[in-house]
């Protein structure tokens, strides 16, 4: 079993591209703050990352050498929904920086505890891998 189809990896990276796509979508709504009539979106948190990611297209990359690293499951495809802050301007556009930001901090955070999650993995299949009395 190669080490990117360790099932504990693969939720990790459905993890990270969830929240790669939640910035996105929070760095477009603050960027439309100002927009008369604009409604602020977010992601909806899927159940089943793995379910995500394949459902990301079908479309494989081809390995030309049995040396190269196995293909990377598709981009997954989130579904941003309608997400209106607390308050509304008479304009009619809902975005609350402040909220968003909070929004931005949350998903950083996240981020960050996949991105130790990830390296303590690494660091864990390392020290397997190791010989015996090194």
């Amino acid at each position: 079993m190669a080490i990117a189809d360790l099932p504990l990896l693969n939720q990790i990276k459905g993890r990270l591209t969830w929240l790669d796509e939640r910035q996105r979508v929070i760095a477009e709504n603050v960027a439309n703050a100002d927009t008369p009539g604009y409604v602020g979106r977010d992601l909806n948190q899927p159940a089943d990352f793995a379910a995500a990611l394949s459902a990301g297209g079908g479309l494989r990359m081809a390995r030309t050498s049995a040396l190269h690293i196995a293909p990377a499951a598709p981009a997954a495809r989130f579904e941003a929904r309608s997400a209106p802050d607390s308050e509304t301007t008479l304009d009619g556009n809902s975005v609350v920086v402040e909220e968003q930001m909070l929004k931005m901090a949350e998903s950083r955070m996240a981020y960050d505890a996949a991105i130790g999650l990830y390296q303590k993995s690494m660091q864990m299949l390392r020290l397997a891998a190791k010989p015996p009395g090194r």
